[in-house]
């Protein structure tokens, strides 16, 4: 049940919309890179246009007080989006989200000097400024490439006796399915790239999919669900299982704290995602707990919603409660519980996540054990010498 104080504002992560495929090396996943699709592009889109019927029509019992609906208040609204592991991909998708949440409108005009009312391209396209966000120079949205105690923690998940029991389990599947995938890899360690593959070939390629016995895509999504949550889940919030939301959590804080803040424009907080952190959060959250079956890859353009409501009484506090739809498929959102709650006061929320955030990129190459990489280089320097500590 939501909430039923005033909306103050919202933290939005997001996933990209549907692409081509991707590989993964599965002991580091380094990425490959790829490309959005048409489809994509409208899954975005669609995501957008509910997320601006929930929290910008003035009819919803959610909408954000005091946001400006139709003309985007560039000053209320901060866009991140991962540049980094599926190419541009993550990018390009937040621009067809935004295309949705604040779709063109005549109303994007100026009347110049002279008299004449210029309405923006497009019938009034608004640009909304998006903050790419490199890997290489910024840490916070990619944190689970070139970390080797990350490398470490996949590697021991596949030596546990859940995984190879589970690979026993999928072993006969995969033999049945290998005349379908050429030459990659039925070991169960490719079983995120064996699913990607089958679900790319099932969107995209008519001959596959009417050849492809009808339960085995979902058989795939079952095991690479099982796969991708053993990897990005660890048994302690703190543990590096859990690096991929880690990383996000001191963006997610700040956001929070500014859209209750009174005095901060801040309204709606968007960060454009792979799924990997939103398995973390969900762990860390122990939203897992009471629904089991949001553990594993979320669906294409599916959202997660932090909603900051407003006290309930000048002796209370704002408070967080989290909502989640599955991409585009799911037609609402649903509640999710935090902590075991339906929502949480602000400062419990921060104070219950904020020993496992990794915020700054000296904590993060601590936390991962790297040293040269990704700017941990300038952190291994002698103070006294000024040359590389041995």
């Amino acid at each position: 049940m939501v909430n039923a104080t005033t909306v103050l504002g919202v933290v939005l992560l997001a996933r990209h919309g549907d692409r081509l495929e991707f590989f993964q090396d599965p002991f580091t996943y380094n990425p490959a890179q790829t490309v959005l699709t048409p489809l994509g592009s409208v899954q975005e889109q669609q995501l957008g246009t509910f997320l601006r019927s929930t929290y910008l029509d003035p009819a919803s019992p959610t909408v954000i007080d005091g946001i400006s609906a139709d003309v985007v208040d560039i000053n209320q609204v901060a866009v991140r989006a991962d540049a980094g592991g599926e190419g541009a991909v993550i990018l390009v998708s937040v621009q067809g989200l935004l295309q949705g949440l604040f779709p063109p409108t005549t109303d994007n005009n100026i009347t110049l000097a002279n008299g004449t009312t210029i309405v923006a391209p497009l019938g009034g396209y608004q640009a909304i400024p998006v903050e790419s966000v490199e890997p290489n120079e910024d840490v916070s949205l990619e944190g689970f490439t070139s970390c080797p105690n990350f490398d470490n923690h996949i590697n021991q998940f596949y030596a546990s006796e859940p995984f190879i029991t589970e690979a026993n389990i999928a072993r006969p599947f995969l033999e049945k399915l290998h005349k379908f995938l050429g030459d990659r890899s039925i070991n169960f360690t490719n079983m995120y790239n064996i699913f990607d593959f089958v679900n790319v070939q099932s969107i995209h390629n008519a001959t596959f999919l009417a050849e492809l016995p009808p339960t085995f895509g979902a058989q795939a999504y079952g095991f690479a669900n099982f796969h991708e949550n053993g990897v990005f889940t660890g048994a302690a919030p703190g543990d590096i299982g859990n690096v991929a939301i880690r990383t996000v959590l001191p963006s997610i804080f700040t956001s929070l704290t500014r859209i209750a803040n009174s005095s901060d424009p801040l309204k709606l907080a968007l960060s454009e995602i792979s799924y990997k952190p939103f398995i973390s959060l969900f762990n860390v959250t122990d939203a897992t707990s009471t629904d089991p079956s949001i553990a594993g890859i979320v669906d294409y353009a599916s959202v997660v919603s932090l909603e900051v409501h407003a006290p309930a009484s000048p002796a209370d506090e704002p408070t967080v409660n989290m909502r989640f739809k599955n991409g585009t498929s799911d037609p609402t959102f649903h509640d999710l519980t935090l902590f075991g709650a339906s929502s949480v006061p602000l400062s419990q929320f921060i104070s219950q996540l904020a020993p496992i955030a990794l915020n700054t990129t000296q904590e993060w190459c601590t936390a991962c054990n790297q040293t040269t990489l990704r700017g941990c280089s300038v952190f291994n320097l002698d103070p006294l010498e000024g040359s590389r500590s041995t």
